[in-house]
Order: structure tokens, then sequence, then C-alpha cells
């Protein structure tokens, strides 16, 4: 009986193309389509057995949302309740989950840089090889390191076994609607699958060329983390074998780049000035300085997975290998005039290595369902941040991560379900003997170089979670949740500022955050409503404290607060028509002091209409409207907002998009970002106070193309 259930999960899994949040280009209810999630539990499970917020992003949603951008941080913040506001960067700095940082995964394999977190995490993968993507909110420990604010994992397409071969092109251009010059740009994406036998294969690729980015009144947005003039490439291999009924392998590799190639400089201003940062020409006689900015990553993963190890458990053996490299822009607070550098840039270069393994047992008693997932994950990640030109900013650090933990679910009755867990997380980070970076504000104005003596910190934390969920009726599914995850997220930046001369005097102490969380689901017919609220607390914080003197940040580790609260509601009309309408509000405070936090964690409130219409059988409309609330929680500091602690003034942009089918072979498509060319600041440019940050948002910009299935 376990054997045929693990087989029709893992069909399921192939097969499914789920959400919880916008109905797809067809609109299928929800009844049509089987709702499923891995993330949360490492197995296949049905959301309604989920007793915790999560939002499931279906392969409809990304195409839908790539008519007009391909990027994923847009995508993300308009349909996910309870993370901030996108950036309109490169960087995902300021976009957290519930006020926390999140752990970014491609099929479970972590892609964000804990150890020095350059907020680039979301931009690892292009959209067009995404089957799905699997968001859990709240702290977390099921996969280690990093997920603070929880987890954004992108789920890989699989072949879907209808024929040998079949694929898709697209092609498509993007321009400024309100100044055309020098802003076109190219994408053009392809995509092959096919099942053969025992053996299945996908393979996906994309390149695309940014032109410039211009804002509402047409000026070029700022450099900083920015997009204009960037290209980037995606290209993705899976491959799968089933050795027999219940053995199967399977290979992924997958390659991103970005990178920046511009002639332009930014002119500078500033928050306080309240004069824009914006983008020009290099005059002649100067140049740009620095290398082109921007990630680049690759990925190889490999699975075995055996259905049926025992009568009733299935085992699943991951092992993968990452390699990160993060160029970030040039800085002058990086400079050292006595020595010769005016500046420097930075790249944040990251190795990982991991095995995981996992089982799953399965038991019935009467009306008693059990499951145990159990299972040992180890990891190898160096990372380093040394500058461009040679000088070490951030030292090598060698982490030995090895993790043990069981995860149980009862499921009483068909509509209680229970959940508790365990991990235990042994860490040990290896840092050899290095000096702290010498940097000059100014010839005179510069920090004092510490030798600091190597070592190995040790870090050894137990972590727990328990969950109920009972599904009373399709009226009413209440869930409470308690969960505990265990960060040491950005121990580079605590290095590179060290004040002491040995690496065992250095606060490192895990943060362990404790989440709590209760809701409900409720379905009525044509109607599906979330609501949640959350808790979060931490004794010890992972923000950092800008010191104007020498121009470093510090880190602060004081403990925190932050609570909030989403909700979600999903109308379908008819079979042509529905719309879904989301609200998040999140607040936080450093407890020592009583005092906000900024909008590196906090994010202003923020409210999402999504409208579909299919007016004919072969053409769709969509149109998306974004509210960003203020958040006026900060007084200036003789007369200037410092850090990340400037008030946020309220803004709303709305995005419209189109399909038609000319045949079941060919399609055309148009996507409008920012229609009615608002003109506004992000949040996290009005909230970053620091030089060069304060770029507004993006003016109208249309996208155009055409589609081809084969």
């Amino acid at each position: 009986m376990f054997k045929t259930k693990l087989s029709a999960l893992t069909l399921l899994l192939a097969q499914s193309t789920s959400f919880t949040t916008v109905a797809n280009d067809e609109m299928s209810s929800f009844d049509d389509v089987e709702r499923i999630v891995v993330t949360g539990s490492r197995i296949v499970e049905s959301i309604d057995e989920v007793p915790s917020s999560i939002t499931v992003i279906s392969r409809q949603q990304i195409e839908q949302h790539l008519k007009v951008s391909s990027e994923l941080q847009t995508l993300l913040s308009t349909l996910v309740p309870g993370l901030a506001p996108s950036t309109g960067t490169s960087s995902n700095s300021g976009q957290t989950l519930r006020g926390r940082s999140p752990l970014v995964m491609i099929d479970g394999v972590p892609q964000s840089t804990p150890l020095r977190n350059g907020a680039l995490g979301i931009r690892t993968i292009d959209p067009n090889s995404l089957e799905r993507i699997e968001v859990i909110k709240g702290a977390t420990s099921i996969y280690g390191n990093g997920a603070a604010g929880g987890i954004i994992n992108y789920i890989t397409k699989r072949a879907d076994g209808d024929s040998a071969f079949q694929g898709k092109v697209g092609l498509s251009s993007r321009f400024s609607a309100v100044k055309l010059e020098d802003s076109t740009g190219q994408r053009i994406e392809a995509a092959i699958n096919g099942q053969l036998d025992k053996f299945s294969y996908v393979v996906t690729g994309s390149y695309e060329e940014n032109g410039v980015q211009r804002d509402a009144e047409g000026d070029v947005l700022g450099l900083k983390y920015g997009l204009s003039d960037a290209t980037m490439q995606n290209y993705f291999t899976k491959l799968a074998y089933q050795i027999d009924e219940d053995k199967s392998v399977q290979f992924v590799y997958n390659y991103y780049e970005s990178e920046q190639k511009s002639d332009l400089i930014d002119v500078v201003g500033s928050v306080n000035t309240g004069v824009k940062t914006y983008a020009i020409t290099a005059p002649e006689g100067t140049h740009v300085l620095g290398k082109p900015q921007g990630p680049n990553n690759s990925n190889a993963m490999f699975k075995y997975t055996d259905e049926a190890l025992f009568s009733n458990t299935q085992l699943v053996i991951d092992a993968y290998a990452q390699a990160v490299e993060n160029i970030f822009f040039y800085s002058p607070t990086l400079a050292n005039q006595s020595e010769g550098y005016s500046g420097g840039q930075s790249v944040i270069k990251s190795d990982k290595k991991g095995l995981r393994v996992t089982l799953n047992s399965q038991f019935e008693w009467d009306n008693v369902e059990a499951t145990l997932i159990y299972g040992v994950d180890a990891l190898n990640d160096n990372t380093s941040q040394p500058l461009v030109d040679g000088r070490l900013w951030v030292p090598e650090m060698d982490m030995e991560n090895l993790a043990g933990f069981v995860q149980s679910k009862w499921v009483i009755n068909d509509d209680l379900i229970i959940k508790a867990g365990v991990r235990r997380e042994e860490i040990d980070l290896g840092v050899a003997d290095y000096s702290t970076l010498k940097l000059c504000k100014t010839p005179t104005l510069c920090s004092v170089p510490v030798d600091v003596t190597g070592d190995t910190l040790n870090y050894r934390a137990t972590t727990y979670n328990f969950a109920i969920r009972y599904n009373f009726n399709e009226y009413f599914q209440p869930f409470a949740s308690y969960s505990q995850g265990a960060d040491i997220s950005d121990i580079g930046r605590l290095l590179r500022t060290a004040t002491v001369t040995d690496i065992a005097d250095i606060q490192t102490e895990a943060s362990i955050i404790d989440n709590y969380e209760f809701g409900f689901n409720s379905n009525f017919e044509q109607l599906r409503f979330e609501f949640s609220a959350y808790r979060s607390t931490s004794e010890l914080g992972t923000t950092n404290s800008y010191d104007p003197t020498t121009g470093v940040y510090m880190p602060v580790r004081a403990p925190q607060e932050i609570y909030g609260y989403e909700a979600l509601a999903v109308y379908n009309v008819n079979e042509a028509l529905d719309f879904s309408a989301s609200y998040s509000w999140v607040e936080g405070k450093d407890k020592a002091n009583d005092a906000y936090l900024g909008i590196k964690q906090i994010s202003p409130p923020k409210a999402v209409l999504n409208l579909n219409w299919r007016p004919l059988d072969n053409a769709t409309v969509a149109l998306t409207y974004l509210y960003v609330g203020e958040r006026n929680k900060f007084t200036p500091e003789n007369g200037s907002y410092v850090g990340d602690l400037g008030n946020i003034d309220a803004y709303n942009i709305m995005n419209l998009s189109g399909k038609y089918a000319f045949s079941n072979d060919w399609s055309a498509f148009f996507g409008i970002e920012n229609l009615f060319n608002k003109d506004y600041y992000p949040a996290k440019s009005q909230g970053y106070t620091y030089s060069g940050y304060n770029v507004k948002g993006i003016g109208t910009t249309a996208n155009v193309g055409v589609n081809y299935h084969f």
C-alpha cells in the first residue's frame, strides 16, 4: 500500500501545476488542480495538511509575469504576501520575508551565501527554467543555516512525458515608453523536453540584453546594483533515468550569469538632499571604474530515489556542488590613499558541497496515518570576500556543518494534522590568522587595522517545531505553529569589522529565532480566504549600524521582536474571470533600546490586486495593482536621516499584460510595467540613506514578443 502511495505522489509531483494565489491562464478552478508542496517537510504532501503559511506560484503565473518582466524579485513581491516590495535592482537587500532574510534554494539546494550575505540570492536562475516556486514563511531549521525568515524554493521543470521531443521558443523586446533612446533590449528563450522509455530530459536556455532603464522623467536609473545595460544568461539541464519501478536517478546542472557592462556613471544624490541618483554617459576623458558587476553561479545536483527501500520507507539521497562569484560595484569607501587605492570593488566567493540523506516512513493504525521523516545533512561552505585588487576584506571561512533531524506528521481521522520535529545542528567554522582592512573615508580618517589570531568557532544548536491544523470543514481550517531556526548569518561582516585580536573573542553566538503563528484557511465554493498572524523573536539580531566617522558598518547584536499579519482572498467569478487581493503588515523593534527596526528588515504595508480575464477562448488579459503604504517611524538626527532609518512615503503602480493565440503553435503577448508612469521611489530607495541608493522606480516600460510551441 505504501509503495503505491509513494508512486502516486511521485507522479503527482511530476505533473502538478499547483497554486494557492491566483488562477492560471486557462482559468482553472481550485477543484481542477492538485495542490501539493514539497518544501516544508522535504517530501510531497498536500497543502491541506500543512499547518503553516505557504505560497505556491504555478508555472502559469510565472509565464504570465514573464510577459511584463523576467525579474523574479518583482514576481515574488507581487504574489507572496509577507515578502517586502521589490528593490527594482539586482540586489534583494531589504527584500525580507516577514522581517527576516529568507533562504533561497533551487530544488532544495541553497543559493544564498549566509556566511557573507550579499543579498543576491533571488537572481540565481531564470524563470524560463522553473516549474513553480514554493515559499514557506517563518523561521525554520529544516534546511539549516540562513532560513531566519523562511524559504524560497525554486522548483525546476520536469519532462511532461507526453512525447519524445517537444519544446518552445520565445522572442521578445523590452523598451522604455517614456524615452525610447538606448532603452531597447532583447530576450530569447528556449526549452525542450521529452520522454524516451525510461529516460527523460529537460533543456532550457535564455539570453537577455537590457537597454538603459528609465524612470518616469526619462532619466536613466542609477547604477548601484542597477540593471541598465545588463546582460543575463541561463542554461539548465535535467536528465532522469528510471532504473526500475522503485529506483531512479537524476542529474541537474544550472548556470546563471548577469553582468552590467555600461559606459554610464552615476550623478549621486541622497535621501537627505531630496536629489535623486541617476546615470549619465561618462564625460569625455573619464571612464567607468571597476569590472562589470553582477552574480555568477553554477549548480550541479545528483539525486537517487528508492521509493521502497523497505515496504514502508522511501530513501532520497541528494549530492550537490555550487560555485558562486558575486562582483559588486566599485566604491570609494574602499579607499586607502596612502597605499594608492582611491576605492575598490569586492567579490563574494562561495563554494558549497553538500550531501542530504532523507528517509520517509509511513505507518497506519485504524484512523491514524503517521509519517516519519528523518535523515542527515552534511555541508561544506567555503566563503570569502576579497577585493578585486587583491586586498583581503573578509577572510576565508571554512564551515563544516553536520545536522540530524526527525520530523513527524500525524493525520488523525483525515482532518486533524499534528507535526512535531527536532533538528540538531553542529557547525565548525575555521578562520586562519588575518588582518582587518584599513579603510579611509579621507586621507586622515581611517579605520585602524587589527591583527586577528585565527581559530575554529563551534556552534551547537538544537531547534524544535510543533504545529497543529484542524480541517473542521471547508469553511474553517485553523492552524497554529511554533518553530525555531538557528542562524549564524553574516559572520563575514562581523569578521571584517573585528576589534579584538583573537577570533575566539568575537561575539558569534548563533541566533535562535522563535517563530509563533496562527491562522486559518476558508473555502466558500468560488471564494478562498487565508489569514495568518505571527510573532518572531530572537535574543541576538543580525543588523548593522553605520559609523559615519570611518564609513564602516558595525554589527549590532541586540534582541529583536518582529510581528505582523497577512490576508489573502481569491475569487473565481466564472471560468473566464477571477481576481485576488492580499494585504501584508509587519513591524519590528530592537528590544534593548525600544527602537523601531529600519527598512533593511521591516517593510511598509503592502496590498496587491490581481485580475485575470479571458475575453476569448484564445486570448487572456491580466492586470496587477501594487500599493506600498507609508511607514514614518524615524526622526532626523541633526537634520538628516541615517543608516536605513529613512521614512517611507506611499506609492502605487499598475501592470498590464495580455496574450493572443493564433493557433496551437503560435501566440503573441505584450506587457506594460508601470502602466500610468507613476513617478516614485521604491521603499528601499527611500529608507536607505547611504550615498547613491536613492534611485527612482522604473517608468512605463513595454514588452512585446511571440512564442512558438513545437
